[in-house]
């Protein structure tokens, strides 16, 4: 249950954005499901992946849009690492999320070297670059050393689609903190480029959030580290953000390695169906409210935090 990772650091770069959306039930999101768990994924993945999306369109699914565009709320950092493993050796039930990036205005056609980005807090919900944010109820600090706590990265990054449009990224199940319910944040990006490790250019379609079924998220949150933070936990009903619209506002399809121990870990998938043209950078609009109104109490704003890391780390893949 605890990720095998190094720790990374990254320079707070200005990185841009693209569009998301999934495909109705009955579409890509239910017929590409085995196939978005293969476990490979590199640029000269199979032809499954479109063999499915071809299958799906043929059968009569649709591409929809995602929920409309939300703030992308007071943890974003500008410069995340290209990277597939992003964990940084935080401790948590592994999550694999495999997402597929297709364009909603094209059949349904994979949009080759999109760039997902994803951020997330930890089992006890905090930010990496904010950890003095009081996630609400009651949890352990994120660190003995609080001077140096905010220099870490972990739980952010990018990945670039491959031919079939498919992106991975190894990670783990988020905690949650109020007033929110468990989730993560995504941006999908085109029009931009690999530089010095991480995505420089492009435009801003999309900037949306993913969401995880109550049930699931309570088990694995009877876990450790998880279970150390208590409080009351907000569900799916309740959060400020997610709309109830299932796939089209983000629930992810969750598949457990292990059915009889959770904490084995999740594969969740999610097929993003983007407008290349469209544009929203999620910053101070969108009737979502980002973060969901009110952020936990001790939320910054404005500037990041100082002690900004350096451009030591090298990138993984």
């Amino acid at each position: 249950m605890t990720g095998n990772h190094k720790d990374t650091s990254i320079t707070r770069r200005r990185a841009l954005v693209v569009t998301g959306g999934t495909v109705a039930a009955g579409g890509l999101a239910v017929a590409g499901y085995q196939s978005a768990f293969a476990d490979t994924t590199t640029d000269t993945d199979t032809a499954t992946d479109t063999e499915a999306t071809a299958d799906a369109t043929a059968t009569g699914g649709a591409c929809t849009t995602l929920m409309s565009s939300v703030t992308e709320g007071p943890y974003y950092l500008d410069g995340a690492l290209v990277r597939k493993d992003i964990t940084e050796g935080k401790s948590g039930v592994p999550l694999t999320l495999r997402l597929t990036v297709v364009d909603a205005t094209d059949g349904c056609t994979p949009v080759k070297g999109a760039a997902v980005e994803i951020w997330h807090c930890d089992a006890w919900g905090y930010y990496s670059g904010y950890t003095t944010a009081n996630p609400g109820g009651s949890a352990p600090a994120e660190s003995e050393d609080g001077s140096t706590a905010d220099d870490s990265t972990y739980l952010r990054g990018y990945q670039i689609a491959n031919a079939n449009g498919v992106v991975k990224f190894e990670t783990i199940f988020p905690g949650w903190y109020t007033p929110r319910t468990c989730h993560i944040h995504v941006k999908v990006h085109t029009g931009g480029e690999k530089e010095d490790g991480t995505y420089e250019g492009g435009k801003v379609n999309h900037t949306g959030q993913l969401f995880f079924d109550d049930t699931i998220a309570e088990e694995i949150f009877a876990l450790e580290p998880y279970a150390k933070h208590s409080g009351s936990y907000t569900t799916l009903d309740d959060d400020m953000v997610y709309d109830g619209g299932g796939a089209s506002s983000g629930l992810l399809t969750l598949k457990a390695v292990h059915k009889k121990d959770p904490s084995k870990g999740y594969k969740g998938f999610l097929t993003l169906g983007i407008d290349p043209d469209a544009e929203n950078t999620g910053a101070g609009s969108g009737s979502g409210g980002g973060d969901g109104g009110t952020p936990p109490s001790g939320a910054p704003t404005g500037a990041p935090p100082s002690g900004a890391p350096t451009d030591s780390a090298t990138a993984s893949s």
